[in-house]
């Protein structure tokens, strides 16, 4: 059950408590900002050994990170609960929101921080190894797979672009052709100038000895063998909670994000967004920092309502004393 909240009313319920969210809590919370994270602990990095990229923080295991930003949101003032939204919608100061269990809390304002979920390939063992020797983002595991058997498994247009990226950390890159279109002319010949070979044929299951990859096996029966398979994973966007808010997404083809301006307001007044839920290729550093960028233009539009409310309230009082 979700604990309850220790308010009764919030300046900010941030839903979602992964980098971008936990930044932006720590910003809002230095502020003076009444700050809720609700978090149900579903981070889309949580199946990887660590966070790379991370300035001063490279190696940092992914729940070690969060922990220590909870602590930092807790240090600050603000308030982290595990849970759920299960709702949300207008109420005459802002919004209400409804947690898991049945607490009600109002707020002000809400930010959306809950990221993506990865639609992996429907291939038997991908699931299993994801974020382990199944990986997508070469600057987050590129280094650590270097000089490494990596397969690049093709269920799209991006494949091809993928395929010769991961060839600048390891010299044997294979592009498992799978359920992808052919390469056009102008691709086969990149990928023949890197030396990244192309395998026809339906890819039916990845192949493990000992809990680690040893190859993928082709519907021929044959199999290859790779250390490591690179995927192009369909992003979607986690707002499902929140749609009877009327947030507008977009479909990309590769991915399914909320619409939201280079500040994080999204189309609905009064709800803003950071981090993966915005833009897919947002390493942990990225999320972390528009996290950041996000809670101050949030805290700059409380101040402006703060100032409104403050000069209304200063108006009723001269023309009351009159």
């Amino acid at each position: 059950m979700t604990p309850e909240p220790a308010l009764d009313r919030y300046d900010v319920v941030v839903v979602g408590g992964g980098a971008a969210g936990l930044s932006a809590a720590v910003v809002l919370a230095r502020a003076g900002r009444a700050v809720l994270v609700v978090d149900a602990g579903e981070h889309r990095n949580a199946s990887a050994e660590a966070v790379h990229g991370l300035l001063a923080l490279d190696g940092v295991r992914p729940a070690d990170l969060i922990s220590r930003g909870r602590d930092e949101v807790h240090a600050y003032g603000g308030e982290v609960v595990h849970g759920r939204v299960v709702s949300a919608g207008r109420a005459p100061d802002g919004f209400s929101v409804v947690l898991e269990g049945g607490a009600v809390v109002p707020s002000r304002r809400l930010l959306v921080a809950t990221g993506l979920v990865d639609e992996l390939p429907d291939v038997p063992g991908v699931r299993a190894r994801w974020g382990r020797d199944v990986l997508h983002c070469p600057y987050c595991h590129g280094h650590e797979v270097r000089g490494r058997a990596i397969g690049v498994l093709a269920t799209g247009p991006e494949a091809v672009h993928q395929a010769l990226v991961f060839r600048q950390w390891s010299p044997d890159v294979v592009l498992l052709r799978h359920s992808a279109a052919p390469p056009t002319d102008a691709e086969r010949e990149q990928l023949e100038a890197r030396d990244v070979v192309v395998v026809e044929g339906h890819v039916d299951g990845l192949v493990t000895e000992d809990d680690r990859l040893v190859g993928v096996r082709l519907a021929s029966g044959e199999l290859m063998a790779r250390d490591v398979v690179a995927v192009s994973p369909r992003g979607i966007a986690q707002v499902g909670s929140l749609t009877s808010l009327g947030l507008a997404t977009t479909d990309r083809g590769s991915c399914v994000v909320l619409e939201a301006d280079a500040r994080g307001r999204t189309t609905v007044p009064g709800v803003w967004a950071a981090g993966n839920v915005v833009d897919p290729a947002a390493q942990v550093v990225g999320a972390a920092a528009a996290g950041a960028q996000v809670g101050a233009a949030l805290n700059t539009d409380l101040v402006d309502d703060d100032v409104a409310r403050a000069v209304d309230a200063r108006r009723r009082n001269i023309l009351s004393t009159r």
